[in-house]
């Protein structure tokens, strides 16, 4: 798959996607002998993975870390989960942050809407 189909396929720029091997956040992409870049199966799961994980607010530091143990074999199995764990209850800690942010915003909405229909009631009694 050329790099023009796979900006397609995910909705990412060549640009990114160029960016995101060279500083290591997807395995070097074969190339063809025209040296250009040829992206199999296995690359277009890294840029689905990569792609997800930073909608979801994860830093690239962190991504680079998980590919280049990732790289370095089954022995970093434990090191990559642990990891992933810490990612994850960070995202818990976000959502509850939010969760709690749009409750509060849910009550000053409450607010305001009672406040506006004692307004309206208030004009049609004149």
């Amino acid at each position: 798959m050329t790099i023009a189909e796979v900006s397609a396929k995910f909705g990412v720029s060549q640009d990114t996607l160029r960016y995101y091997e060279r500083i290591g956040l997807i395995p070097p992409v074969n190339r063809s002998k025209s040296k250009i870049r040829d992206y199999t199966e296995e690359d277009c799961k890294w840029v689905e993975f990569i792609k997800c994980m930073r909608s979801s607010g994860l830093p690239i530091e962190v991504l680079i870390e998980y590919v280049t143990l990732f790289q370095e074999g089954d022995e970093t199995a434990e090191a990559r989960k642990v990891l992933l764990i810490e990612q994850r209850d960070n995202l818990v800690a976000k959502m509850e942050e939010m969760k709690s942010t749009i409750e509060r915003l849910n009550g000053k909405i409450a607010r305001y809407e009672e406040t506006i229909g004692k307004k309206e009631k208030g004009l049609r009694r004149s």
